[in-house]
């Protein structure tokens, strides 16, 4: 069988109008290609649907029959057919991302406001995870695409680098180190640092940096909130990225800018696979692209109010 669209509409108008002409007008069709039309679907029915005279069409039994149901399946049509449009016009979708907590609390936030501003009708839903947390909820189809540290992320994802994020010392105001504008990483090397769990994508990249030695860790925390108290307190200092700074104004803090001996850290869009973005996720990226490339693509080295 081969009834399309076509077919259904042409029958509704007819069953309608009761009247060949009219029913054509209202298909914008010949009359002589709409009577094509209804024969080839009596003959895919295999039954006679219309009854036909010179002054009116009547439905057969059997076309009353299919009457209700093509109605319904042509409602169907256009409301999923709605709703495509709606979603690729930008009017209803959802956008689901996994992010780091660093981002998903300083430089991603901004551009949710925008993009909520922008399309009011789509939904934005994020969440905010390890690195790991990040690659699986994309590998699972829970999310979109994920923001994260760059990291080799398999076969089955594909990975675009966005910004790069270079690091900090934190530590007390009244540190030793406080008033230098730089610092290299000999130069940290034998401090007591707060660092952070070895599934965090800061720490990964701060072991590699330090590597083949170890950085001298006094305590080891999860949250950048608890590592920023304890530096506070003079427990030990803080390695830092500069998109996680916010988290560190507290009062007689002071970050200074730290050039480690490996690449900066670099944040990356991760999506299972280019081009199977859906409109809504794609003009969330596109609109995170512009916005980070001209406010946090060159990080400026600060210190934490105090």
């Amino acid at each position: 069988m081969n009834l399309s669209i076509k077919h259904l509409r042409a029958f509704v108008a007819l069953a309608q109008e009761r009247n060949f002409t009219r029913a054509a007008e209202r298909c914008n069709l010949s009359q002589p290609a709409f009577s094509t039309l209804m024969r080839n679907l009596e003959e895919q029915a295999g039954a006679r649907l219309f009854h036909r005279s010179t002054r009116m069409v009547e439905l057969t039994a059997e076309g009353r029959i299919f009457e209700t149901t093509a109605a319904r399946l042509l409602q169907d049509f256009d409301h999923a057919f709605g709703e495509l449009r709606d979603h690729v016009k930008l009017r209803k979708g959802r956008v689901t991302i996994a992010a780091l907590p660093s981002l998903a609390g300083g430089a991603l936030p901004p551009v949710i406001a925008r993009f909520l501003d922008e399309h009011a009708g789509i939904e934005v839903v994020l969440q905010d995870v390890t690195s790991d947390d990040c690659l699986e909820a994309v590998r699972a189809r829970q999310v979109d695409f994920a923001l994260t540290a760059a990291i080799a992320p398999g076969a089955d994802l594909a990975s675009e680098p966005l910004l790069a994020d270079s690091f900090h010392l934190v530590c007390r105001d009244d540190h030793p180190l406080a008033a230098r504008r730089q610092l290299a990483l000999r130069d940290v090397a034998d401090l007591p640092q707060i660092s952070f769990h070895r599934e965090s994508s800061i720490r990964q990249h701060i072991d590699a940096a330090f590597y083949p030695a170890q950085p001298l860790t006094r305590m080891e925390v999860t949250h950048p909130v608890t590592a920023a108290g304890l530096a506070a307190s003079g427990v030990g200092v803080v390695l830092v990225p500069t998109l996680a700074l916010f988290q560190f104004r507290l009062p007689g803090l002071a970050a200074i800018p730290v050039k480690l001996p490996i690449a900066d850290r670099e944040i990356c869009v991760v999506r299972r696979r280019p081009g199977s973005d859906s409109a809504a996720a794609a003009a969330f990226i596109a609109l995170l692209k512009s916005m980070w490339r001209d406010e946090v693509r060159k990080p400026r080295a600060r210190r934490p109010a105090g």
